[in-house]
């Protein structure tokens, strides 16, 4: 039982009697106020978030569980999240389409790389391979920049024998046409000295190197491979054919003859009448290297008779070269130049090669075009 609270005392003398306090009413007091708001969902706001700073995909999660949280707890987000959801959409749309884009060659270049059918020949890097060295190339592809090379001796069919393997001078990469340029070069004076008879390759053989990449030079190679090209012709035995097979005259003769080749390849590219200085320069070159080989056949002649005509030869053709290296203009050292082309023959030259006991076959080059590399019309075809 409780014990009601005690009564104030009723105050002395007449009057009525003091009631107690009344209960306070209901509704007396502080108000409440307003409800809390809910919360906001944070997945919502990193949907967004990763969706433009990080992983797209994961943005898609992060939406997709954020609008399943906001319809089950009430939370707020929901406009968030929708928005998270589309930029997270496009952002993995586009960086799908970027990588299908990289896919592309990325792919390209790991089939290109995988090793090909089985060739003749024991697989060996290129870097390895040396001069004498034959091989062959899955297909017979001699263009391509970095083929697998297959070793085999060079008595059994092959596609290529390489005439020498250098490396180039350190540095800058010299871009692709000085590259070129300086291959090309290198390459012609290193088959000139492997296969020193030229008249003796055949028709089919050709000039091919491998030089680095802008990206192989990048990474430190400086590795030239030249070589005679042979493929699709099953082509056994070597083509070497250099100072150490041959007679010391017979030497000397063929580095006159390829020397005098060379200069005459060497014509200027540009117009003849925008670029007749450098021709005129030109023809002092091949002037000089007919003088050479005028000077070998000099002191041969007494073994070798048949170096008379010949010699008659490079007389009347030096002659019409040092006419064109004093033309005033491009008319007069073109006439001088065609004259010099006619006064060498590759008649006489026939005859010389066998008289030192060298290929007489005419190469086709020759009988194709007869002055396209300086010689005149065969005597057997005038």
């Amino acid at each position: 039982m409780s014990t009601p609270p005690p009564q104030p005392p009723r105050p002395a003398g007449p009057g009525p009697a003091w009631p107690p306090p009344a209960p306070p009413r209901p509704g007396w007091g502080v108000p409440p106020g307003p409800p809390a708001p809910p919360a906001l969902n944070g997945f919502a706001l990193a949907s967004l978030l990763v969706g433009l700073l990080c992983f797209p995909p994961l943005g898609v999660v992060f939406a997709l569980v954020a609008l399943a949280q906001i319809r089950r707890r009430g939370e707020r987000g929901r406009a968030l999240a929708f928005t998270g959801l589309a930029v997270s959409l496009a952002a993995t749309a586009v960086l799908l389409y970027g990588a299908a884009g990289l896919a592309g060659p990325v792919l390209e270049h790991l089939a290109s790389r995988r090793e090909p059918e089985p060739v003749e020949g024991q697989l060996t890097d290129m870097d390895r391979l040396r001069e004498g060295d034959c091989f062959n190339v899955p297909g017979g592809d001699l263009l391509d920049e970095t083929p697998f090379t297959y070793r085999t001796d060079c008595a059994q069919t092959h596609d290529a024998e390489v005439t020498s393997a250098s490396t180039l001078a350190p540095g800058a990469f010299p871009g692709a046409a000085t590259l070129k340029d300086t291959a090309t070069e290198a390459c012609g004076k290193a088959q000139d000295a492997y296969a020193m008879d030229s008249w003796a390759l055949p028709d089919y053989a050709e000039m091919y190197y491998f030089a680095p990449t802008r990206e192989a030079w990048r990474a430190g190679d400086r590795r030239l491979i030249c070589v005679i090209g042979t493929a699709g012709h099953e082509h056994q035995g070597s083509l070497r054919k250099d100072a150490g097979m041959l007679t010391p005259e017979q030497v000397s003769l063929l580095t006159a003859l390829n020397a005098a080749d060379g200069a005459l390849g060497r014509a200027p590219e540009g117009d003849l009448a925008g670029a007749l200085p450098q021709y005129r320069a030109w023809a002092r070159e091949v002037d000089e290297a007919l003088a050479a080989e005028e000077a070998v056949l000099g002191r041969a002649v007494a073994a070798h008779p048949q170096a008379q005509a010949r010699l008659r030869e490079l007389a009347a053709a030096r002659a019409q070269w040092q006419r064109a290296s004093r033309a005033a203009r491009p008319a007069e050292f073109a006439q001088a130049r065609v004259a010099a082309e006619r006064a060498l023959t590759t008649g006489s030259e026939k005859v010389l090669r066998g008289a030192y006991g060298l290929s007489t076959r005419v190469p086709e080059w020759l009988e194709d075009n007869p002055e396209g590399a300086g010689r005149g019309p065969s005597a057997d075809s005038a």
